[in-house]
């Protein structure tokens, strides 16, 4: 069996992740902290789009001893919801990409789909806190909706867990916090 192996940029190339294996899961999310920190993301000057057509952010989750930052570690900054919240949003300085979210306690990295080109995009498995949608937003029933997280999703994040060892990996490569109004 190959590994695969997959060099993803920001958008001027300036920083760049390498990313190793099978993704975890691809999904959507659709809850309400994804959708205020994708509106202030893809606010920031220069910075694509976070959110889609239905307030869902999209993202590709990789166990944390997978994914490297290859070049532009200097670049990478975090942005917080709250001063205590446990999660963080990556990104690179140079261009305002989102690169990933990182639950600090967890063992997986949250990239952003718009890493990736449209063709290579793993394909979309689930989109979870569909009750957290925009009031009028209806779902396509092309993949699950559930309201929350599922029993499977959870199952397969601690699948990825135990073929851990059930380490929790620090991402040390990120450069402090994102200096933005």
């Amino acid at each position: 069996m190959t590994t695969m192996k997959v060099a993803l940029t920001c958008g001027c190339g300036q920083v760049a992740l390498k990313i190793q294996g099978n993704p975890i899961i691809s999904a959507e999310c659709l809850c309400n902290d994804c959708q205020k920190a994708g509106e202030f993301l893809q606010s920031l000057p220069g910075a694509p789009s976070v959110l889609d057509n239905k307030a869902a952010t999209r993202f590709v989750l990789y166990r944390k001893d997978r994914v490297w930052c290859e070049k532009g570690q200097s670049r990478l900054r975090e942005y917080r919801l709250s001063e205590h919240s446990k999660t963080r949003r990556v990104v690179a300085t140079c261009c305002n990409t989102p690169m990933f979210l990182d639950f600090t306690n967890g063992h997986w990295l949250s990239l952003y789909g718009g890493l990736w080109p449209v063709e290579a995009l793993p394909a979309l498995e689930i989109r979870t806190m569909t009750r957290d949608r925009p009031k009028g937003v209806k779902l396509a029933d092309d993949v699950p909706n559930p309201s929350t997280h599922t029993i499977s999703f959870f199952a397969k994040l601690f699948g990825s867990w135990a073929a851990m060892r059930f380490r929790t990996p620090r991402v040390d490569f990120v450069n402090g916090d994102l200096n933005a109004s």
